[in-house]
């Protein structure tokens, strides 16, 4: 996880511009912009490059390619966005609508699509400058150049495309990016619990404090901590954050709370800080991620889908994403703090437990296989020891008790109370 960007400590500008670099039209845009100067930049090569090349290649030699090369990549440019846009739709169908978000995000498509657009504008602009007769002799070598290397590419590129579409959209590979997604955020979380800010145990906040509230209503979905610590670096004053990353907020819900001694300036700054949108992130919100997890599965519970084997695969996924939190509750307090004026409450693995297993469990009720799952997973994660013992025996009572009341056969019941067993007393 060395490789991934630590959403829990970068500005709040630095977290909009890594938003921004995920969106289609940006990565599109790049490419075309290459390609369009990479067709530019051979109309300056007879000023560049030395005389008598042994090599002489006339527009007519060149032009029937790009002209081959401007309708095709068009036409496959169109099919890849149909294609693009159907692999959404199955996705929002079969798996859930908050996994296409991370559909949208993938390099591959954004890699393909730029480069099918950026050929196509390539060929265009280079056909309307050998029309004017902008390309010398030396010019028309490194534009033909061009056009072999961005054939080239165009190959490469589509091999790679029939290859990610066998996959693309697929409930499996939705479910591996949420999860992976999920399991760097709650990574994340575990190399610094508090986001870099002092541990807030208790939850009491102090007394003369007053609360800071968001300009608009929505969820919060990035906290800049640091900008938090600036804002009161130079005054004796303690920034207790209350909403999370992925916390609702609203006229009545305060963002954090701060010593009344704050002046006007000081409290515009730390609502700055905050970042309030319409949907929830993944990048500080592990538990966005877990409660994803947990819809893929119960919506191939429902009689619509009948697809208890996604179930039990995000059972095991959420097994292997929660073991990389530390058993110990006390390693929150070992972290190093960098912004000793800020308190934030650490993330609660009950929390993380009720998010990815509840929904799971109470859909699934009335399903052996989906319980004895279940029941395996709360052995294996009690196994950790220290806070995942009470969490993995509430779990396994709960799912014990929903099973009790949706199950008909009493053998079936019978199996799961046998599995149950070592953590239900």
């Amino acid at each position: 996880m060395a490789n991934k960007v630590r959403f829990d400590m970068i500005s709040k500008w630095q977290w909009l511009l890594a938003q921004l670099t995920r969106m289609l039209w940006v990565r599109a845009s790049l490419f075309a912009l290459l390609a369009v100067l990479a067709a530019l930049l051979a109309t300056a090569a007879d000023r560049v490059m030395p005389e008598g090349l042994p090599l002489s290649i006339g527009a007519e030699s060149v032009e029937p390619i790009l002209n081959i090369l401007a309708s095709s990549m068009l036409t496959v440019t169109t099919f890849s966005l149909t294609v693009m846009v159907s692999a959404y739709a199955a996705a929002t169908t079969s798996v859930t609508p908050r996994g296409v978000r991370l559909l949208m995000q993938d390099t591959t498509t954004q890699n393909v699509l730029g480069t099918f657009l950026g050929s196509f504008l390539f060929s265009l602009v280079a056909i309307i400058a050998l029309s004017t007769n902008a390309y010398g002799e030396r010019g028309r070598i490194v534009l033909f150049a061009f056009t072999l290397l961005v054939i080239l590419i165009i190959v490469v590129t589509m091999l790679r495309w029939i290859d990610h579409l066998s996959r693309f959209g697929r409930v499996g590979d939705t479910t591996d990016r949420v999860e992976q997604a999920t399991l760097a955020a709650l990574q994340n979380r575990v190399d610094n619990p508090c986001m870099g800010a002092r541990p807030w145990l208790d939850g009491v906040l102090p007394a003369d404090v007053v609360p800071i509230y968001a300009d608009c209503v929505g969820y919060v979905q990035h906290v800049d901590v640091e900008k938090l610590q600036e804002a009161v670096a130079t005054q004796d004053l303690q920034v207790h954050v209350t909403t999370l990353p992925g916390g609702f907020v609203d006229a009545g819900r305060a963002l954090a709370w701060v010593g009344a001694a704050a002046d006007a300036q000081t409290r515009n700054e730390l609502s700055a800080a905050f970042t309030v949108g319409k949907e929830r992130s993944f990048d500080q919100d592990p538990r966005f991620g877990l409660a994803v997890l947990a819809e893929i599965a119960s919506r191939a519970l429902s009689p619509a889908m009948n697809d208890p084997g996604t179930a039990i695969d995000v059972v095991g996924r959420g097994v292997r994403t929660l073991s990389c939190w530390p058993a110990d509750p006390g390693t929150v307090l070992s972290k190093a703090i960098h912004y000793p004026q800020v308190s934030v409450p650490p993330l609660a693995l009950g929390d993380l437990f009720d998010d990815v297993f509840a929904p799971i469990a109470r859909d699934g009720a009335s399903l052996l296989e989906v319980q004895s799952r279940l029941q395996k997973a709360y052995a294996g994660l009690a196994a950790k020891g220290g806070s995942f013992q009470a969490e993995a025996q509430r779990h396994a009572a709960l799912a014990l008790k929903r099973a009790e009341t949706a199950m008909t056969l009493e053998e079936d019941l019978a199996r799961v109370r046998a599995l149950a067993a070592p953590l239900v007393s």
